[in-house]
């Protein structure tokens, strides 16, 4: 097994990353030194873990940068025969700075292995809170799989709990689709979380985006649900409804003025759920079921 750079290097945060400006010179300090480069010689680098960069975002720090600079250098690696840099932390930055029509940005230039590089590339997203968490979890996955890290190493490494990195690991069970509802933000990892397992996962995560349900609501569902919408009969019961149900759920909406739903359960039985978003609706509803 690949030994580990220790925390006390890795551990510090950003302030690791970046470290101090040092004399131009032709050997690299471990610390890297700063210098300014054209924009175009610095390219992105396939090992960083974030995928994500949205335009409303970019868009809100190219102006900050037009108007303030780049305040804050970016972490790049010489990129081999290829020529020019490797981005290693700073990358959003970087596509920002491209959208300002800047020519030339800041770098910290440092000599890094690919297993350094992504070890930093995840701390700093990590702590920059950046990365969605299937990003962050393809991220530890390649640290296991190409450098062999156990995952007791990865939580010093990145300083979250040995759960943390467990539990977002598993977020990798479940079916594609969605892990893409988590990386585009209509799910959370705790909704995630609550599906991995299931068969009909796909459809629980629909019902969860098209009832706004909270993380908790799910976890109740689940549980109540079982194993039974493993079977497809149990699938088409969460997908279907028949037609006078659905006017039954509307009917109860309109008179309510609140979410209805209506679930079925075995035989003629099943379950009646009003929402409420606030304590007055509550009240409402009390005052309602008790003929005020």
């Amino acid at each position: 097994m690949n030994s580990v750079v220790p925390k006390s290097r890795l551990g510090r945060g950003l302030a690791s990353l970046i470290g101090e400006p040092a004399p131009l010179g032709h050997r690299l300090p471990p610390e890297g030194e700063q210098r300014m480069v054209s924009i175009a010689e610095v390219k992105s680098s396939p090992l960083n873990p974030r995928k994500d960069f949205r335009d409303e975002d970019l868009a809100e720090l190219a102006e900050s940068i037009r108007t303030k600079g780049l305040v804050q250098p970016i972490v790049v690696r010489p990129n081999g025969m290829a020529g020019g840099y490797e981005i290693v932390a700073g990358e959003r930055r970087w596509r920002a700075a491209q959208k300002a029509g800047v020519h030339t940005i800041p770098v910290i230039i440092r000599e890094l292995t690919d297993r350094e590089l992504l070890e930093l590339a995840i701390i700093e997203n990590v702590q920059r809170q950046d990365l969605n968490a299937i990003e962050e979890a393809t991220g530890y996955r390649e640290l296991v799989e190409r450098f062999d890290y156990s995952q007791e190493q990865l939580s010093e490494i990145i300083g979250k709990s040995r759960s943390h990195v467990a539990n977002t690991l598993r977020l990798l069970k479940l079916p594609t689709g969605v892990q893409s509802l988590v990386q585009q933000g209509q799910l959370t990892a705790g909704h995630a979380r609550a599906l991995i397992g299931r068969d009909d996962a796909e459809v629980l995560a629909q019902k969860i985006i098209s009832d706004s349900l909270n993380v908790r609501d799910v976890e109740a569902m689940v549980h109540g649900l079982g194993s039974e919408t493993g079977t497809a009969g149990g699938i088409r019961k969460l997908r279907d409804k028949d037609a006078d149900t659905k006017a039954f759920e509307k009917e109860l909406t309109d008179l309510l003025g609140l979410k209805v739903e209506i679930r079925k359960g075995s035989g003629e039985s099943g379950t009646l759920v009003v929402k409420y978003g606030n304590y007055d609706q509550l009240d409402y509803i009390r005052q309602r079921l008790g003929g005020g």
